[in-house]
């Protein structure tokens, strides 16, 4: 296996042996034969280490074990304890997700402290056929169908073309020591029950059930650079176009192309939508009608869909001291600074005159019968108009925020400074309010 394991770094993974790597290790089999291939590589290697505490002292004998293993190998070893039934409860998660969660936050955070460029676990060939089955069982599309990636960001998984057999019985054969985790015989989690239950009979049915599968695989990675070319084609054609809260959809380009559920669910699985007939309605539903997933939403908005974020809390009004110079904000920081002269003016910089300023000021996201004089226009304009006029979208308006001085409106923020606010001749004090 040694050597079929550095042909595979040396062809497919090479930028491994240039980097300082950290090796996620439970004590499992594969944990420690991925340790001990790499350490025969002579690979820059420290190892991580997890105690979630839900198995009492066999938790702590893995612990045990993974601090004698980095001592035999003389490498650093960090180890992190968590109270993993204690933050699933209060995250509302399974025990299963809470530990997901603990372990790949932490293996980040200390790849990012100590200047890691990777992060390897021991996710094999078994491992893959397990979550390509759970994601087909539960429902999903073709992402959910190609398989854990050998490469995600920061992590790289060195064993996914190994089958488990293959890692024990080089376990085996090399008098190597692990612990079993004892409740990987339990079936009631749905990965066990599969691997001890549904795999079996379909190695019997295939023997060469796990090739088959890599073929499979393969072929649907191919389909999936297909889908994703065509995918970047029709973003290139403006289907697609940012915004500052999210991005839109052109409704009349999608509805050109055959099957427009396929489509959406292209441009959109990502963000948690399960409710596919509800988004492709969108299509054809009045302004305002909405769809959600668990932190996105999708809206119609004339001619377009518009996705954006959900946000958990309504954003309070900040007051703004004559003494402040900056002001942290939900879209930026807003500078202010006293100045001789007027210099160059942009959509997020305006220049008003102090005088005309009564603070506190405020800044607040605009409501309902709101109305300013718009900078360069004779008489007053309702909020509600000007956004008409300037084709605010729904998702605009609902972020619009507002500079005012008592109830006058100063600046409609990076957009429309009012006309009651601006220098004259006879202005005495100049204010920069600069949006960055």
């Amino acid at each position: 296996m040694i050597k079929n394991f550095q042909r595979h770094i040396n062809s497919k993974l090479s930028f491994l042996k240039d980097s300082k790597l950290l090796i996620a290790v439970s004590g499992g089999v594969d944990s420690v034969v991925l340790v001990l291939l790499c350490h025969k590589m002579g690979l820059n290697i420290a190892l991580a280490h997890c105690n979630f505490n839900l198995r009492s002292n066999e938790s702590d004998a893995d612990e045990d074990f993974v601090l004698q293993l980095a001592e035999d190998l003389d490498l650093e070893v960090f180890i992190e304890s968590f109270e993993t039934e204690v933050f699933a409860k209060e995250n509302k998660l399974s025990i299963q997700m809470a530990a997901r969660k603990l372990r790949y936050d932490w293996f980040e955070e200390l790849a990012k402290q100590l200047n890691f460029n990777y992060i390897l676990t021991a996710h094999h060939a078994d491992d893959n056929l397990e979550t390509f089955l759970i994601n087909f069982t539960r429902g999903t599309g073709l992402e959910g169908l190609i398989g854990i990636p050998e490469v995600n960001d920061a992590f790289v998984r060195p064993l996914l073309p190994f089958s488990r057999e293959t890692i024990e019985n080089y376990a085996k054969e090399n008098h190597v020591k692990w612990r079993d985790d004892s409740s990987n015989a339990s079936t009631k989690y749905l990965r066990n029950k599969l691997r001890h239950d549904v795999i079996p009979i379909l190695k019997e049915i295939n023997p060469s059930l796990l090739q088959s599968f890599q073929n499979t695989i393969s072929n649907l990675q191919d389909s999936r650079d297909i889908v994703n070319d065509k995918i970047s084609d029709l973003i290139k054609q403006g289907i697609i176009n940012l915004t500052d809260t999210g991005f839109q959809l052109n409704i009349e380009l999608i509805k050109k192309h055959n099957n427009t559920k396929a489509y959406l669910f292209a441009f959109l699985n990502e963000y948690g939508f399960t409710e596919w007939q509800d988004v492709v309605g969108l299509l054809e539903a009045q302004s305002g009608k909405q769809v959600f997933s668990e932190k996105w939403r999708l809206i119609k908005d004339r001619d377009y869909l518009l996705l954006s974020e959900l946000v958990d809390e309504e954003q309070q009004a900040i007051t703004i001291l004559k003494t402040n110079t900056h002001v942290q904000t939900p879209f930026g920081v807003l500078f202010f600074d006293e100045v001789d002269a007027i210099l160059e003016t942009s959509k997020n910089t305006i220049y008003v005159d102090e005088d005309a300023l009564k603070y506190p000021l405020q800044l607040r996201k605009w409501e309902k019968g709101d109305e300013f004089h718009p900078l360069g226009m004779q008489g007053k304009k309702k909020l509600s108009k000007y956004f008409k006029d300037e084709k605010y979208s729904l998702l605009d308006k609902e972020h619009a925020w507002l500079l005012c001085s008592g109830n006058t409106i100063v600046w409609v923020i990076g957009k429309r400074a009012d006309n009651r606010f601006k220098v004259t001749k006879n202005t005495k004090q100049i204010i920069k309010i600069e949006l960055k």
